[in-house]
This record gives structure tokens, C-alpha cells and sequence, in this order.
């Protein structure tokens, strides 16, 4: 079964920890609250629970390629976690499997320039700091 589709010029927020409803409602509100402008689409199936990115990558690769996603972002159990809602963001197109870390108030950014292909996915991954989370880029 192929990945959800997100609505246009949204990225695919996809849960995979499904522990803690409130945790998942405070990610949510958090990346809503991040812009004015919708950017994600939430999609929260028990069918992804425990999703490891290899998984999806391998799901992704046998779609339909008119169903080709390029990216995913996982809201996984360190998400849920992280006072800053880090989101577990995917490749799945160039380098896939590549990940990098994303807090929530810098989703609404990377998700933009992601789905009009303004940037490539890997523009944010290499910017991100050691600890693999993409916290904008150095102006200085």
C-alpha cells in the first residue's frame, strides 16, 4: 500500500508513535502554530506504527510512480518527547533513507521550499548541526 498523499504544497506529516494522543495533539498544534499558512498534512494510520525509515523508503520505491512522494516527515517517539517537536524528516527520492531532524518551529520553511522545489532535501541535511537537526542556516 503506497504513502498517503499529502493535500497540495504540503508535506506528509506521518505519526509513528502512537503512545500518547496528547503528545501527537501538542505536535500538531505546535506546527500549526509555526505559520499562518498550512503546510502539513497529518496523517495518523496504526499501520505505521513503529515505521522504521527503511520501511517506507522500500513502500515508496514499489508506488505507482504518478503516487511518488519525495519526502516524509515522521512524528516518531522522540517527537513526541522533544519540547521542541523535532520532527524526523525523510528522503525518499534522491538519497533514500537520508534523515535529519527538524524542530517544528522550522517546518512550515524547510516544508515550503521542499514541496516547489525551491531546495533539495539535501541543502537542509547538510546544514544540519551535529546532532543531525536543522536549526536554519548559519548567515554568519
Amino acid at each position: 500500500m503506497p504513502l498517503p498523499q499529502p493535500d497540495d504544497l504540503t508535506s506528509l506529516v506521518l505519526r509513528t508513535d502512537f503512545g500518547d494522543d496528547g503528545a501527537w495533539d501538542a505536535v500538531r498544534a505546535a506546527l500549526d502554530a509555526a505559520d499562518e499558512y498550512p503546510h502539513a498534512t497529518y496523517v495518523s494510520e496504526f499501520r505505521f506504527a513503529d515505521a522504521e525509515v527503511r520501511a517506507l523508503v522500500d513502500e515508496e520505491a514499489a508506488a505507482d510512480e504518478e503516487a511518488h512522494i519525495v519526502h516524509v516527515f515522521l512524528a516518531d517517539a522522540a517527537t513526541m518527547k522533544d519540547p521542541d517537536h523535532s520532527l524526523l524528516a525523510v528522503d525518499l527520492s534522491d538519497e533514500p533513507g537520508r534523515t535529519f531532524r527538524l524542530p517544528a518551529r522550522w517546518f512550515p520553511d524547510v516544508s515550503a521550499n521542499l514541496s516547489i522545489a525551491n531546495m533539495d532535501f539535501a541543502e537542509f541535511a547538510d546544514a544540519a548541526d551535529g546532532s543531525g537537526t536543522f536549526r536554519g542556516f548559519d548567515e554568519g
